[in-house]
């Protein structure tokens, strides 16, 4: 079922419960309403014809001719006088007794002075009436003709209007939902055209301040993040497969080379030592782009735990050296920074890969390959900075320093695959921190910004 049909249905239905309420309310307050005024209207009958009888010179006979001759018209109110031994005094009509009053009657209507109740469909009231020292019991019955002519009239006028107004509500919630809708509608037609060809492709928006804009706003912002993710991953498979066919090439031209040659063993050596190098720079591309993909996962998915950040640094510094013998990396550690400071939630292997890379490309391109590490601190942040002295990275190309594959041209004058600043950037926001680079005066200094957690 559509929402519009839902809706519409779900409105209809609520506003039926409403006037349901509403008419059995009105109904039966008109109910209670209209019995209680002809049991006032029947008091007033008996006390009219008790006056009469005990107070005018009106005979009996003409009494009862009265009664019958507005009893042809009307409901005429049939009304009784008992004495205080239960004898009869007076009736309208004795021959058609409607009450029909026992001792037991009398005796109640003595006692409480005054009873109402219903005998099927009549009205009866009975009442104390005092006269010259005496007490008499007078009865009033009739049936209030008008009263239930109205209720029924009352009660066909509802159900006609509870009808028509249902039918109403329920074109009135067609069209609303439909004019309501009808951007969701315009909506769905436009996400129809929106395929991977056509991710440039967005929806309308307007200015107004409602859900739907709202909708339609996050969903361009999707869009922007996939169409920029689907470029990412064009840019990304053409790049690594340029990286990767450029040593195979070279390998496999080495070993063509090779076997169609008489080669000297030297020149075997040396065709085997460039094969072995350029397979060297496979691997570390295909590590690369292992470490890569890990720091592409789901936050979520991957483990954190409680590491300390100077022994992680000392064992990417231990690492470094070790690999190559050549660098020289110095860290120092502020007396100022306490042990809790230097204590957070992270991925050890990731953070190493991380200060890998930053020492790495520190001592690359350093003449003297030197890499400073500094670490401070203050109430809610942890700096780690690596410094390094050489090459000024000009402003155009810190820009783009952390995008993937770029490298700017002081830069290919060593080997590299413009991998590692892009996966160190994605590490460092995975651990919730930040990364920036500064570059003048021959000195470079990436500075990375921890969070200090608070017990």
């Amino acid at each position: 079922m559509k929402i519009r049909t839902r809706l519409t249905l779900l409105f209809t239905l609520i506003t039926a419960m409403l006037l349901s309420v509403y008419s059995i309310t009105i109904y039966y307050s008109s109910k209670e309403a209209r019995e209680k005024s002809y049991y006032g209207e029947l008091q007033n009958e008996a006390i009219a014809k008790a006056d009469l009888f005990f107070q005018s010179s009106l005979p009996e006979q003409e009494m009862h001719k009265l009664y019958k001759n507005n009893n042809r018209t009307l409901n005429e109110v049939q009304v009784a006088i008992y004495n205080s031994k239960d004898q009869l005094v007076y009736h309208d009509d004795a021959k058609v007794d409607y009450v029909k009053e026992t001792p037991e009657m009398l005796t109640q209507i003595f006692k409480k002075k005054k009873i109402n109740f219903f005998l099927d469909n009549l009205q009866v009231v009975g009442m104390v009436y005092h006269h010259n020292g005496n007490t008499y019991a007078v009865t009033a019955a009739s049936y209030d003709k008008y009263g239930y002519e109205y209720l029924t009239h009352l009660l066909t006028i509802s159900i006609a209007s509870f009808i028509s107004i249902l039918l109403l509500i329920y074109l009135a919630g067609i069209f609303l939902s439909k004019k309501t809708l009808s951007p969701l509608s315009e909506m769905v037609n436009q996400i129809k055209k929106i395929t991977a060809g056509k991710l440039q492709l967005r929806l309308k928006t307007t200015g107004e301040k409602d859900e739907l804009n709202e909708l339609a706003q996050n969903f361009n912002g999707m869009l922007e993040r996939l169409e920029n993710s689907f470029d990412s991953q064009k840019y990304f498979v053409s790049n690594i497969s340029h990286e990767l066919r450029t040593p195979l090439s070279a390998i496999i031209t080495e070993l063509e080379l090779a076997s169609e040659k008489e080669l000297t063993k030297e020149e075997y050596q040396s065709t085997i030592q460039s094969a072995l190098e350029d397979a060297r720079n496979m691997v570390k591309l295909s590590n690369s782009l292992m470490d890569l993909a890990k720091a592409s996962y789901d936050p979520n998915e991957i483990s954190f735990s409680e590491i300390r950040m100077d022994e992680v640094l000392l064992e990417s510094y231990s690492k470094i050296i070790k690999e190559n013998s050549t660098y020289k990396v110095s860290l120092n550690i502020d007396d100022a920074v306490e042990e809790h400071q230097l204590t957070m939630q992270g991925n050890e292997y990731l953070l190493q890969v991380a200060f890998n890379n930053l020492i790495d490309n520190a001592c690359k391109y350093s003449p003297e390959h030197l890499c400073s590490i500094d670490v401070k601190a203050d109430i809610e942040k942890l700096y780690v900075s690596f410094t390094n002295t050489g090459i000024t990275i000009s402003k155009e190309d810190l820009v783009h320093i952390f995008e993937p594959f770029y490298r700017s041209e002081n830069s290919k004058k060593e080997k590299g695959h413009g991998i590692g600043l892009f996966l160190t950037e994605k590490i460092i926001h995975l651990h919730q921190a930040a990364i920036k680079v500064t570059s003048e005066n021959n000195t470079t200094v990436f500075i990375v910004v921890f969070e200090i957690e608070t017990a």
